[in-house]
């Protein structure tokens, strides 16, 4: 009939698939960079990069297993900003230059986790895209 298959329960400490999220990091080591947060409404995405601007890791709130609505939750920013800061730190990263950008709930919660990893940061800076126009005017309402 076929083999029986036996899995392991794991201790239920892990959140979202964190510990999957751990295994790849880079054999470089970065002492300073740059950590580009953009917060959307749907998702927080992180992007850590050397001082060139070449992305060295990255890591979303959907990539750690978050679904749905979840997604765009402040917890979830926080996970994803714990994860990279374990990361980078075990790359020996010293410094890095924060660049957020988008109005997302994860915008201040990934930073505070990703600085609470003993990560220094040198400056934070708001580049989220403004329209200088804004979309097209809908036409005039005929009766």
């Amino acid at each position: 009939m076929g083999k029986k298959r036996i899995t392991k329960k794991s201790g239920g400490s892990d959140v979202a698939g964190s510990s999957r999220a751990l295994n790849r990091i880079p054999k470089r080591k970065v002492v300073t960079g740059k950590l580009n947060i953009m917060a959307t409404f749907n998702n927080t995405l992180l992007t850590l990069c050397d001082n060139n601007g070449n992305a060295v890791m990255s890591a979303s709130s959907g990539a750690l297993g978050f679904k749905g609505s979840r997604k765009s939750t402040p917890f979830a920013a926080a996970k994803v900003g714990e994860i990279i800061g374990e990361k980078a730190q075990q790359m020996g990263m010293k410094d890095a230059e924060i660049i957020v950008r988008g109005v997302g709930a994860g915008r201040e919660s990934a930073l505070r986790a990703f600085s609470g990893k003993g990560i220094g940061i040198i400056r934070i800076v708001d580049m989220t895209p403004v329209p200088f126009n804004g979309v097209r005017a809908p036409k005039p309402r005929r009766i």
